[in-house]
């Protein structure tokens, strides 16, 4: 049985897995801004409304946004107002080591060290 540590730590990179889509990522980034329509996320983040509504089922399974029905509409909106901020603290560390994270070849999709640990982990 894992540690209360190694629990922790488990899903701390769960947490942070579903920041590491490009798609996820665009969907939150425009949350940032306030609750929106899955139209007005389509058209914030130029993603198909087919990508868009999945990757919003994804996020609002994990917790990271949840949902309001207003009418014929549904509001979606960050969970916690923490999200917004961590977003904006990436920012302000991008910042300062964006040059090494941009030249790191370790966590692109086509490292094969990458490859084999996302297909194990899930």
């Amino acid at each position: 049985m894992p540690t209360l540590q190694a629990q922790a730590i488990a899903l701390k990179a769960k947490l942070y897995r579903g920041f590491a889509d490009s798609s996820r990522l665009s969907i939150l980034e425009a949350l940032r801004e306030g609750a929106l329509t899955v139209s007005a996320i389509v058209e914030k983040t130029g993603l198909s409304r087919t990508n868009v509504s999945n990757h919003l089922r994804c996020l609002s399974d994990c917790d990271l946004v949840t949902s309001e029905a207003q009418g014929r509409y549904t509001l979606y909106q960050l969970s916690h107002p923490q999200i917004a901020a961590l977003l904006t603290l990436t920012e302000e560390i991008l910042r300062d080591i964006a040059r090494g994270m941009y030249e790191c070849t370790n966590y692109t999709e086509e490292h094969p060290s990458f490859q084999e640990k996302e297909s194990t982990d899930e």
